[in-house]
């Protein structure tokens, strides 16, 4: 799902809340807990929480277990979700002291590209290809993954056959990244190749390479030019 998809499916402050509840929440929570703990109509709860399983922000299960009665549903948030922000204080503070530490250290960047490539090629694991051409299809799953991680991808329009640039408009790492550009930028190389990666081998008949990478130091929006062949 996009951005402005999503901001405005979370656009209603009650569905707001609940998807707070269900995202901090330390496992899936039923229909009647989310309502007491926001004080809210279950019927309310219901109709918000299928409202953001339709929009692909939660999952929802079945419990077979426990009262006498019809199953209980409960929600949780998809593998992947935007954080939004919700993330503990604590998560914050331990990727700025790890990116201060990795910064004080001799870093090959290699290895760093290394390291953010495995991520972004464990996260393409499972996705089926798209149709259509080869280019096309491995372009727009490259674009839908790296949205899903939250940088806002922009195809910039002299994309053409062979190549096309994308942007990021949105980097969930900025704020590191300012700090720490040899450390963060390149772990964002890394995973926007280990995304390509991913996105070739759901793609037949294709291959593709990360050409150049610009980071926060050399331009901003970071953008990324990719090249593509036919096998």
């Amino acid at each position: 799902m996009d951005r402005l998809s999503l901001f405005k499916v979370l656009a209603d402050s009650s569905r707001y809340a609940i998807y707070q509840e269900v995202a901090r929440a330390e496992g899936p929570l039923s229909t009647a807990e989310v309502a007491y703990r926001l004080e809210l109509h279950p019927n309310t709860v219901r109709l918000h929480l299928e409202k953001m399983r339709e929009a692909g922000l939660l999952v929802v299960s079945t419990d077979h277990h426990g009262s006498v009665g019809r199953p209980q549903h409960r929600w949780a948030v998809v593998p992947q979700a935007p954080s939004l922000g919700l993330e503990p204080a604590g998560f914050r503070l331990l990727a700025h002291l790890l990116a201060e530490l990795a910064a004080q250290s001799p870093l090959d960047p290699a290895q760093v590209v290394g390291v953010g490539r495995r991520r972004g090629q464990d996260h393409s694991v499972g996705r089926q290809g798209r149709r259509g051409a080869p280019q096309a299809a491995c372009l727009q799953a490259v674009m839908d993954e790296l949205a899903d991680l939250g940088f806002d991808p922009s195809l910039e329009p002299d994309a053409g056959e062979e190549q096309a640039t994308i942007a990021f408009t949105c980097c969930p790492f900025r704020e590191l990244a300012a700090l720490y550009p040899d450390v963060v930028c390149q772990l964002h190389r890394g995973i926007t190749e280990g995304v390509l990666a991913g996105a070739v081998a759901a793609t037949p008949g294709m291959t593709a390479q990360v050409e150049s990478f610009g980071s926060l130091v050399d331009v901003d929006p970071c953008r990324v030019e990719l090249s593509f062949n036919s096998r």
